[in-house]
């Protein structure tokens, strides 16, 4: 594969990446735990922007279930890919910004600063380990 080959390869692939995101931004707005949970990996592991550490998608599941309906409630959050690294061609590490926002779309706390490394297994890109970090400035 040439360098154009490569880069234009690179390029769909983040494209397929940012897609995760989307749903995974998507799942939580419109609480929706199914499809969010669609998104990892049967042995996925998941560090909560507050240090819940959950092992599998069973433990994702529990806890998801427990949190996220209602959790849309009075607001709603955003994400964005601001970096991707590739470890493998099927290997990445995604850095992404988050933000929860008011309804009317203001911010509304600290941003959190996830980091989701993706496998693509079976042609589909999937969350394998996470963690969401709270920022806080100062």
């Amino acid at each position: 594969m040439n360098a154009a080959e490569t880069r234009e390869a690179d390029e769909a692939e983040i494209a397929a990446i940012r897609q995760v995101v989307t749903v995974l931004e998507h799942s939580q707005q419109n609480e929706l735990p199914e499809e969010f949970l669609g998104l990892f990996r049967e042995d996925a592991i998941w560090t909560t922007a507050h240090g819940r550490r959950l092992f599998g998608r069973e433990a994702i599941s529990d806890f998801t279930h427990q949190v996220l309906p209602g959790a849309m409630r009075e607001s709603t959050v955003t994400y964005e890919v601001e970096h991707v690294l590739f470890i493998r061609p099927d290997v990445a590490a995604v850095k992404v910004r988050g933000q929860y926002r008011t309804p009317d779309g203001e911010p509304l706390g600290n941003a959190t600063s996830p980091m989701y490394v993706m496998a693509k297994e079976d042609g589909r890109w999937r969350l394998v380990a996470s963690q969401n970090t709270e920022v806080i400035d100062g």
